[in-house]
C-alpha cells in the first residue's frame, strides 16, 4: 500500500483510454473550427459594416436561442443518447458553415448589399446558437461516462485543456488564414474541421441516459438542475465569477477595432493579437496537465479573474502593439486557470444522473458571459468609446472578484 502512494502522479491515464482519446480529437477538430468561425465572423461583419456595435450584434444573435434554450436542452440530454445527440449538433454545424461559405463568394457579393450579407449572417448565427444550446453541455455531461471515477479528475483536466487547446489554435490562426487565403478559404477550413469531427466523434461507443428522469415533467426536470446548482454554493460562485468577470472583460471582441483602427495593424497584427491570449492559454493548459494545482484552487480561482482584470485595462490603455500583445498574452494565461478550475469543480460536484443539467446551467453562463460580453462591449463603445468601454470592463471584472471574495467564502476556501 505504502509504494502504491509513492506512485508519481500519471498526467496520461486518462487518455489511454481509447475511446476517449476518440472523444478529445472530435472535440478538439470541432471546437477548433468552432473558434476559428467566431473569430472570422468578427473581423468579417467589421469588414462589411466598419461598425463597432454590428460585432456586438454577432454575440446578441447567438446568446438569445443559446440562453433561451439551455435549461431545455439539459433535460433533453439527460434523457436521451449523448453519442446521437452531439453528431446531429456537429451535422447541423456543418451545414450551417456551408451557408456562411457560399455568403463569402463573389455570387453572394455581386447580388447582395453588405447590409444584406450581414444580416444573412446574424440569421445563420442564431441558428448555431440553438445548436450550441445542445452540444456544448453533451460534451461536458459525456466526459463521465468514458473514464473510471478514479480518473475523472484526471480526464476532466485533458477535456478543459484539450477544449482551451482548440480555441487557441482556431483563434490564433484564423487571422493568418483570412491574411492568406481570404474568408472563403478560411471558412472552406472550418468546414473540413468540422467532418473530421464527426468522423471521430461518430466511433463513440452509445450514451444512453443513466437515469429515469425522462419520467419526470420537463419543468421539473429542469427545476431539480436548477436548485442542484443553486445550493451547491462551490458550484454557483464558480459561475457566476465566470459570468460577471468575462461579461464585463470581454475586450477579445473589440480586437478587430484596435487592429484596424488604433493600432493600425491589419490583418497580420489582427492574426498576432488574436494569438497573444492563446499563446498564454497554451502555455498555462500544458503546466496545468502536467502538473495540476494542488491546493487553494479556489483562492487562485479569484486571483487569476482579478489579474485578468488587469490585462484588459492595460491592454485598452496601450498604444504599443508589444505590450498589448504581452497584455493578452498574460491573460490568456489567467483564464486558462479559470477554466481548468472551474471545470474541474463541474465534474466533481456533479452526479452522473444530473450532468446534462448541470452542463446546461453551466453552458447558460458561459454564453451569458461570452456573447452577452461581446453584445455589451459593442453597445459600451458606442455609448463610451471603445478605449473607456475596455477600460471600464476590466475595472468591472476586479470589482467582481472583490464582491465574490466577500460573499462566496465556499469558493475562496474550496480545495478539491
Amino acid at each position: 500500500m505504502q509504494e502504491k502512494q509513492q506512485q508519481p502522479y500519471n498526467a496520461f491515464a486518462a487518455i489511454q483510454i481509447p475511446e476517449f482519446r476518440n472523444f478529445l480529437i472530435g472535440r478538439f477538430t470541432f471546437i477548433m473550427g468552432l473558434r476559428m468561425l467566431g473569430t472570422l465572423v468578427g473581423w468579417w461583419v467589421y469588414e462589411l459594416s466598419n461598425a463597432p456595435f454590428a460585432i456586438g450584434l454577432i454575440g446578441l444573435s447567438e446568446v438569445i436561442p443559446a440562453v433561451s434554450l439551455s435549461l431545455y436542452a439539459g433535460h433533453i440530454i439527460d434523457i436521451s443518447d449523448k453519442r446521437k445527440l452531439i453528431l446531429k449538433g456537429v451535422a447541423l454545424y456543418f451545414l450551417a458553415v456551408l451557408v456562411l461559405l457560399l455568403l463569402t463568394t463573389k455570387f453572394t457579393s455581386a447580388h447582395l448589399t453588405n447590409h444584406a450579407i450581414v444580416f444573412c449572417i446574424y440569421i445563420v448565427i442564431f441558428f448555431t446558437g440553438i445548436f450550441r444550446s445542445f452540444t456544448g453541455p453533451t460534451f461536458g455531461a459525456m466526459v463521465g461516462s468514458m473514464v473510471p471515477r478514479e480518473t475523472l479528475q484526471n480526464a476532466t483536466t485533458w477535456s478543459q485543456t484539450i477544449w482551451l487547446s482548440a480555441s487557441v489554435i482556431g483563434h490564433a490562426t484564423v487571422g493568418f488564414l483570412i491574411a492568406g487565403i481570404g474568408n472563403t478559404g478560411a471558412i472552406s477550413v472550418v468546414a473540413v474541421l468540422a467532418f473530421i469531427g464527426f468522423s471521430f466523434l461518430f466511433q463513440l461507443k452509445p450514451k444512453p441516459p443513466m437515469n429515469k428522469v425522462g419520467e419526470k415533467k420537463t419543468l421539473d426536470s429542469v427545476k431539480e438542475g436548477l436548485q442542484y446548482v443553486f445550493k451547491t454554493k462551490e458550484v454557483l460562485g464558480a459561475l457566476s465569477l465566470d459570468l460577471f468577470a468575462v461579461l464585463f472583460g470581454g475586450a477579445v471582441a473589440m480586437i478587430p477595432v484596435f487592429a484596424k483602427d488604433i493600432l493600425k495593424v491589419g490583418p497580420v497584427g489582427f492574426g498576432w493579437l488574436n494569438a497573444a491570449s492563446d499563446i498564454g492559454s497554451a502555455i498555462i493548459i500544458i503546466t496545468l496537465t502536467l502538473n495540476p494545482i494542488r491546493k487553494q484552487q479556489g483562492r487562485k480561482l479569484m486571483y487569476a479573474v482579478a489579474g485578468f482584470g488587469l490585462c484588459i485595462i492595460t491592454f485598452a490603455l496601450s498604444k504599443m502593439f508589444w505590450l498589448s500583445f504581452a497584455a493578452l498574452m498574460i491573460s490568456g494565461m489567467l483564464d486558462g486557470i479559470s477554466v481548468v478550475t472551474r471545470g474541474t469543480i463541474l465534474q466533481l460536484k456533479t452526479p452522473e444522473n444530473m450532468r446534462g443539467r448541470v452542463m446546461s446551467v453551466n453552458s447558460m453562463f458561459i454564453n451569458s458571459s461570452n456573447e452577452l460580453g461581446q453584445f455589451e462591449s459593442g453597445v459600451m463603445a458606442k455609448l463610451m468609446g471603445v478605449i473607456p468601454s475596455v477600460v471600464f470592463g476590466g475595472c468591472m471584472t476586479i470589482l467582481v472578484v472583490i464582491t465574490t471574495w466577500f460573499k462566496a467564502p465556499a469558493l475562496k476556501e474550496m480545495e478539491y
